[in-house]
Order: C-alpha cells, then structure tokens, then sequence
C-alpha cells in the first residue's frame, strides 16, 4: 500500500498491518483512517482490542451510524483474537462491505500466525509490513522521511543524525521533520544536523557503551551521568550496549576476505559504523564478549524489573565491561 492511500484502496477493504515496529503501524493506521475522512468528513471511526471481538461486536462495529454509512473500524493485538471469533473474522473479511474500511492491526511474533496465513489468502485483504529496521536502514529511514517533507539529505548527514538521535523512529521522524521545516527547499547537510543535534551526541547512550566497549571506563562513567542528566532513559543505555556488543560478536564471526559494504551488512552497521566497531574488536576475546552480553542482558532485566536504582545498575554494567575487555 501507499503512504498515502486512497479510500478506494480501502473501503470495502481489509488492511492488515503486521510487525514489531510500532510507530510504522500506527502511520498506516492514520493514513487508512485519513483516506476515509477524505473521502467522507463525516465518516465514523471506531477500535475495538480484538480480545473483545465477537460476531456480534464485528456486526456492531461495521454497520452504518445515523450519522454516516461510511466507517473506519481498527481492531489493535489481532494476536489476542479469541479463538470462537476466527471464523466470523474470516467471513467477513473475504467480504466486507463495501461502505467500511476494516484495518487489523497484529503485533508481530508466533502468536495467531495461524489467523494470519488466513487473511493473507483473501482476495480483498492487503497486507502492509512493518518489520524492524536493520542498523545500516535508519538512514534509509531518515532520508525517505526528508524526502516526504520536499527536500533531501545527504548520506553523511543522516548518519550523523541517527548518530546524535538513536535508533527511536518517532524521534527520528520528528527530527527530519524539524531539519526539512527551518530548511525548506535547502539539502540538509551534515553542518546543519549538528548545528541542531551535534550537542545531543555526547549525552545519548551510544556514547556511553561505545566508551565501555572500547575499555574507556572514565569516560564511560563521565558520559553516563551526562545521559542520565539529560534524560535519557536507562533502557536505551542496555539497548546501545546490546547494539553494540552484538555488532562486536557479528564482526567477529563474519567471514575473512568481505568487502566492506558487505561487511557493513553481515554486522548490521552503516558503512560509516565499520571502523568503529573493526577498532573495537580489538581488546575484545570471543569469550569476552559472550561474558559482555550477558552482562548487558542481566542489566537490561534488573531495570525493567525489580531494580531500585537504575544508575547503579548501569554504573555496574559499565564497569562489568570494561573489565572484560582484554587491555592492549
């Protein structure tokens, strides 16, 4: 489907909307429901968790208002679709009405997979992915977003964005979106993102475990109280650490004699990341780093659970790694 569908692409349609990723299900979601508002400012809309949907809910949900014949109707989780109310789903999206967008929103993982090699087998249902994005693809990412908004961006200079803003696509988005506004009709370029953002860099996470991984513990700490201070969440600290030691581990292992672009991608990192990661390895055994992301997973865990102070836990991290890896 499009970025920006039309209504005939979904009234009297079913959308199906799977992945991990989020924030891209919730853009397909608001464009289905802003092709209907298009074509009927007085369209309906209305959502139901597929937990609470039954035949009868369906029946409810679908059928023309007093106010407009015309509806967008979004059930969330389809993954928690009750098993008594596959076969009523099935029948009606192998029909739908004409009158009514359908859009299932799934989650991605096993669950209702079974619901899913279903759908995708009925002529009126369209499916729109959303799977998450690889490193070496947020660039990508960020240059199709300024691209939307009517002006372009350098390579250098998305990179340098991801970079300065992380892995967070609401973030990324709004941040392209922000670039392309103050510069309109002008090409972004690397100057201009860290005029905006260059002073983010030093205070996100990235920095944090890319200093503990290359064994730099008082900058680690120094750069960790800095992210702390600034808000950033201690979650984002063990996701660059995992980023970063899985990289590690992937350079490792990956296959003597790569070019470097197909190296870039065996690890999962920009071109740009290579070096980087290729300087890091350096002090780092096998054994090592397979002690590292434990560690780093054993963190991640404390502070989604039960642990009452989240700077200790990563101050404990940093050290833990640093102290792994091997001096050179």
């Amino acid at each position: 489907m499009a970025s920006s569908p039309r209504a005939a692409d979904v009234l009297g349609r079913v959308t199906l909307v799977t992945g991990k990723e989020e924030f891209l299900n919730e853009r397909t979601v608001a464009a289905v429901r802003e092709a209907v508002r298009h074509h009927d400012p007085e369209a309906e809309l209305s959502e139901t968790p597929a937990s609470d949907l039954t035949l009868a809910t369906l029946g409810e949900l679908a059928a023309p208002s007093l106010f407009s014949s015309i509806r967008c109707v979004v059930v969330r989780a389809l993954e928690n679709l009750p098993e008594e109310s596959v076969e009523g789903l099935l029948t009606y999206a192998a029909a739908p009405a004409d009158e009514v967008a359908l859009v299932l929103v799934h989650g991605g993982g096993p669950k209702g997979s079974g619901v899913l090699t279903k759908l995708r087998k009925l002529a009126p249902v369209t499916e729109v992915k959303s799977g998450e994005l690889r490193a070496s693809e947020y660039p990508g990412f960020v240059a199709a977003e300024v691209r939307s908004h009517g002006t372009t961006i350098e390579r250098e200079a998305a990179d340098a964005l991801v970079q300065a803003v992380g892995q967070d696509l609401r973030a990324l988005a709004a941040a392209a979106h922000q670039l392309a506004s103050d510069f309109a009709g002008e090409p972004i370029t690397e100057a201009k993102v860290k005029q905006y953002f260059g002073g983010r860099a030093e205070a996100k996470s990235f920095a944090v475990a890319d200093a503990a991984l290359f064994g730099r513990r008082t900058v680690a700490l120094e750069e960790l109280r800095w992210a702390l201070d600034g808000g950033t969440a201690p979650v984002l600290v063990t996701a660059a650490f995992a980023s970063g030691a899985r990289g590690l581990a992937r350079y490792m292992t990956a296959p003597r004699g790569m070019r470097e672009a197909d190296l870039a991608r065996e690890v999962g990192v920009p071109p740009w990341k290579l070096r980087i990661v290729r300087d890091q390895t350096r002090g780092w055994s096998e054994g090592g780093i397979s002690r590292a992301i434990r560690a780093i997973a054993q963190a991640d865990a404390d502070i989604k659970g039960a642990a009452s102070d989240a700077s200790y836990t990563l101050e404990r991290l940093v050290l833990t790694v640093t102290d792994l890896r091997e001096p050179r």
